[in-house]
């Protein structure tokens, strides 16, 4: 089994590829090679993968999944693409959204094209709750429309549309992932979590937009791969999988948790104005991975949190570094 791991040097890309190496995703433990593909733009850091570096079954390409000619050459020979690359922050698309829509809409095509005419036998398209738009209640299904608001989110959508299509059209084996907003060690410090931390390390406050109710769902990065391991291994091909973690947090009640758990007080919070288009909430339901796949989140959140904050505080060099 050789598996091609676009955006493998970032958050979510370089936790699923390190998983892999100490044999902790289920069906994967006897892989013969991991390519990672990275730009090392925003978020990618080779960093990540220190720990199998000298490994050889792990190779390393640096590229732009742009760059269709430099897919193809990477791909010949791969059993399995997982697609992670993307821009995937709302606050950068907002103010720079054709590079949102160039990555994620005309890059995931290249992926695609590249995967089908070297013939890889399966790929594993990671996309987002945020392509659901928000929901006042309930929970969105599969089955929900697609209503972004963001151009990040609408780009991810675009990119899952392109993905749908290469299924029906060309018979290409694939599956889309939709998650929650994840959190853990390693994570660029742009995203919430690991920006509260950072901030309250460095002697700062935490920025909360508008009255700080906006809702989120959160999953442990860790849970996040197995169910992509689950995805790769058993899914069904053309099917969309939500990933979900269970517990939803607005982001007055996360800053909270954050400064509890570091013994501080709320005076550690401003509020700032809120950004434009930010969706209220998010909340997905995952029973079909679950009956399907038989993915069940291992992680509770207070755990996860508390494995979070301890990597940031011991690491203070490393995320310094890319403040």
């Amino acid at each position: 089994m050789k598996i091609l791991i676009t955006g493998g040097a970032g958050f979510i890309g370089s936790t699923f590829v390190n998983m892999m190496f100490r044999g902790e995703l289920c069906n994967l433990e006897d892989f013969q090679s991991v390519t990672v593909l990275d730009s090392l733009s925003i978020g990618g850091n080779l960093k990540n993968l220190i720990s199998i570096k000298n490994d050889p079954r792990f190779h390393f390409v640096q590229g732009d999944i742009r760059d269709l000619a430099l897919l193809n050459d990477a791909l010949t020979g791969h059993d399995f693409v997982i697609h992670f690359a993307a821009q995937s922050h709302v606050d950068r698309s907002i103010k720079d959204p054709l590079e949102f829509f160039d990555v994620n809409a005309i890059g995931t095509s290249n992926v695609l094209q590249a995967s089908l005419r070297q013939q890889v036998r399966k790929v594993v398209h990671i996309s987002t709750d945020e392509v659901y738009g928000s929901i006042e209640s309930g929970s969105w299904d599969e089955n929900s429309p697609l209503l972004p608001n963001s151009p990040y989110a609408t780009s991810k959508a675009c990119s899952d549309l392109i993905a749908l299509s290469y299924f029906k059209t060309y018979g290409l084996d694939l599956n889309i992932t939709r998650s929650c907003n994840n959190y853990g060690p390693n994570q660029f410090i742009e995203k919430a979590v690991p920006l509260f931390i950072t901030n309250l390390l460095s002697n700062k406050k935490i920025p909360i937009y508008g009255d700080g109710q906006n809702s989120r769902e959160w999953l442990y990065v860790e849970d996040h791969c197995r169910a992509i391991a689950k995805v790769l291994t058993q899914g069904t091909p053309g099917e969309i999988y939500n990933i979900g973690g269970g517990l939803e947090l607005n982001n007055l009640e996360l800053a909270n948790k954050i400064i509890s758990n570091l013994n501080l007080d709320s005076d550690s919070i401003e509020f700032i104005d809120d950004r434009l288009a930010h969706d209220r909430r998010y909340s997905l339901n995952f029973d079909k991975v679950f009956s399907s796949l038989g993915f069940i989140p291992q992680v509770a959140f207070d755990d996860g949190l508390d494995r979070t904050i301890n990597w940031y505080r011991d690491n203070f060099e490393f995320w310094r570094t890319n403040d």
